[in-house]
């Protein structure tokens, strides 16, 4: 009887054991993989990219550097590519897919952009074939885990952005070209402008506001499709919170990287408008949405209340960043 005993006491302790040992490994990866990536240094990781090659760092190719870098992050940091995992304990995570949604939008929108406006000269030039292939590839459904698979079909749009990258360095391959203009610049800020207003605004609204309805202001004779009241109050749901805060993340991350490279590339643009240093401290806004959450859940207090809201420091940084990214495309419009 005491043996029995013993041996079913042995057993529970081993398969509690084994329990805890699954917990503690689950409970680790969870943390490993919730950590983003650093912030790199575009032009080091262009230049590496071009010794490799033989290859001079030609107008564009730092800032096509940079976006594969962005995209290859998605698949490459520690746990690799979550939004679409089915498996423990990715499965349970939502910070770091809606990281990786932001980083993502940001990834279309500039490659969209440069199929569209910075790769041709004219509105009838002809499109780049590898851009033309690399742009839908990022539109796959970002929570595809089979037929189609994300992230195979992101790692052939990044395939496609490399050989557009090393085609800009062929001088005999006149068609493959990035056209470094104040134009095209400003045409990309305005999708990012437009991405930031809306995350600050779903930021903005952790606490619940009324707002006045202001779609139709400045034109008396504009219409809408629906009804809207004067009035419209505004709350992101509680459970949505952390969500819209880790998507802003991710897209400020890709942004601060993408507008490094603009740095260099655009360089002459920005220099003869005297907007360098308005682009600079575009970044170093954005810079603030990076530092370390420290509370293990996002907190969510009133805007002057006993508790910090994340969310509401998360938007200052936007707002400021998307206030100067405006005055930045107004000095690039000016002749």
């Amino acid at each position: 009887m005491n043996e029995k005993f013993a041996d079913r006491r042995g057993l529970t302790i081993g398969i509690g054991i084994i329990i805890l040992c699954i917990f503690l490994i689950i409970t680790f990866l969870t943390f490993y993989w919730s950590s983003a990536p650093n912030l790199s240094d575009v032009y080091e990781s262009a230049a590496k990219k071009a010794d490799a090659n033989n290859e001079t760092l030609v107008t564009g190719y730092v800032t096509t550097s940079a976006l594969v870098d962005v995209a290859s992050a998605l698949l490459d940091k520690p746990g690799g590519y979550l939004s679409n995992d089915v498996m423990v304990p990715s499965a349970f995570m939502d910070d770091m897919p809606n990281w990786e949604f932001g980083v993502l939008v940001q990834v279309r929108d500039f490659t969209k952009a440069l199929r569209n406006e910075i790769s041709r000269a004219q509105t009838q030039s002809q499109e780049h074939p590898d851009l033309a292939k690399a742009e839908p590839q990022f539109n796959v459904d970002s929570r595809s885990w089979m037929f189609p698979r994300a992230e195979a079909e992101y790692r052939e749009g990044i395939d496609a952005l490399e050989r557009y990258m090393h085609q800009l360095t062929d001088p005999n391959n006149t068609t493959t070209q990035f056209y470094a203009r104040a134009d095209n610049l400003n045409d990309w800020l305005k999708i990012v402008a437009n991405r930031l207003g809306s995350l600050s605004q779903r930021l903005s609204a952790s606490v619940g506001q009324e707002r006045i309805n202001t779609d139709l202001a400045g034109e008396p004779d504009a219409t809408q499709s629906t009804y809207q009241s004067k009035v419209q109050t505004i709350k992101t749901p509680w459970l949505r919170i952390d969500d819209v805060l880790y998507e802003s993340r991710g897209t400020c991350w890709a942004v601060i990287n993408l507008l490094k490279a603009i740095e260099i590339d655009f360089k002459p643009v920005l220099e003869k408008k005297n907007a360098t240093r308005s682009l600079q401290q575009i970044i170093r806004e954005l810079e603030g949405t990076q530092r370390g959450v420290w509370s293990p859940m996002v907190l969510n207090g009133s805007g002057f209340g006993f508790f910090a809201n994340y969310s509401l420091v998360m938007s200052s940084y936007i707002s400021r960043a998307n206030a100067g990214i405006i005055d930045l495309r107004d000095l690039l419009s000016k002749g």
